[in-house]
């Protein structure tokens, strides 16, 4: 691992001060003090989930096997104040890369500019990595946060390009953080010139157990076009608020987390709520159960309920094999026109069942 670390802060090196040979002599002892104090500096950390997946939904039977998360972040300690941060994606894109400042000489009030992930619900903050659920979130964080189910603003992975204040209380029973985002997601310019707000209060009475807030006021612009929200057009500029309000309570004997969520994207309402547990029973296994329940819309009757139970070993610390059995009670469906060709997709109401197993593995 050191030598990866100093293969990588010598090839950024190299990129950064290619012409300084050119310029002047170079000065290998000099290079290697830089090169080491960064080795020393840079935090390096990867993860990878995948597995296989079987479903049986609308009387068909699908199977495949699947590469979730392919990550790799890269922390660098600047300073005892300056923080910078990056995290790429395999399987998909750049997800977070951003700078920290602690502006107090505790940890009150900090400064974080760059792309993060928004403030909005419990489990968005949470990384996968510790998350019980194979599909990670609960339908009502995925939809409400920008994970992908929402097709107006599409898959942004809970993230979001802005500035945030956050900070403690001396004795940290109180944190609270403060979001102002563009609200269209990772990688992308605001295409309504109209900032997300979001705000957060987690609350610490003992230790172990933590109630958490949190909304958002905010103008959406719509990508594509949504099964759950017909009337909004693509390129519409609409109105998109959020709340919720959870707890999480970490033992050793047991592991629980609950939240209610509610959104409004136009004149549309979504509702739901979900509670997640852990329970060892034996060493390094662990039971995992979930009841999820989610109205993508109120008024046109698009609820879900979704049930997970399974098992858990951990290999490793935080390597870990999931086994786990879904059921929902409704999903999105391919439907047909008259002349049997895919028109796009529909929400039904009907059994959907399927089988998950994966193997995570992460480096610290």
């Amino acid at each position: 691992m050191v030598q990866l670390k100093k293969t990588l802060t010598f090839s950024a090196l190299l990129c950064l001060m290619g012409t300084g040979n050119i310029n002047g002599q170079s000065n290998p002892s000099n290079a290697t003090d830089w090169t080491q104090d960064l080795a020393k500096r840079v935090e390096i950390d990867a993860y990878a989930q995948g597995g296989f997946v079987y479903e049986h939904t609308d009387g068909r039977d699908n199977n495949t096997f699947e590469m979730k998360r392919a990550i790799m972040t890269v922390a660098v300690p600047i300073s005892d104040r300056w923080f910078g941060f990056f995290m790429h994606d395999f399987s998909s894109v750049v997800q977070e890369y951003y700078a920290t400042y602690r502006v107090t000489n505790n940890k009150a009030f900090n400064v974080k500019l760059g792309q993060f992930k928004n403030a909005l619900s419990y489990e968005n903050s949470q990384s996968p990595t510790g998350m019980e659920a194979i599909d990670v979130y609960a339908e009502g964080v995925t939809y409400l946060t920008g994970c992908g189910s929402d097709r107006l603003m599409g898959t942004q992975y809970g993230r979001d390009l802005g500035l945030a204040i956050f900070g403690q209380s001396n004795d940290g029973k109180l944190k609270y953080e403060l979001n102002v985002m563009n609200g269209q997601g990772v990688n992308k310019k605001d295409l309504n010139n109209e900032k997300d707000f979001i705000g957060k209060l987690e609350y610490s009475p003992v230790e172990g157990l933590n109630f958490i807030a949190s909304g958002q006021i905010g103008r959406g612009h719509a990508v594509e076009h949504s099964v759950y929200n017909p009337t909004i057009a693509v390129g519409e500029n609409y109105k998109r608020n959020r709340w919720t309000a959870g707890f999480s309570y970490n033992s050793a004997p047991i592991k629980l987390h609950g939240e209610y969520v509610e959104g409004q994207d136009g004149d549309v309402t979504s509702r739901g709520a979900y509670l997640t547990t852990t329970i060892p029973v034996a060493p390094k296994w662990d039971v995992v159960g979930s009841y999820d329940f989610f109205n993508f819309n109120t008024d046109e009757h698009m609820d879900q309920h979704k049930f997970i139970v399974g098992l858990q070993y951990w290999i490793y610390k935080r390597c870990r094999f999931q086994m786990q059995y879904v059921y929902k009670s409704a999903s999105l469906q391919n439907s047909y026109d008259a002349l049997g060709n895919l028109a796009g997709k529909e929400f039904r109401h009907g059994a959907n069942h399927a089988i998950m197993a994966q193997i995570q593995v992460r480096l610290k």
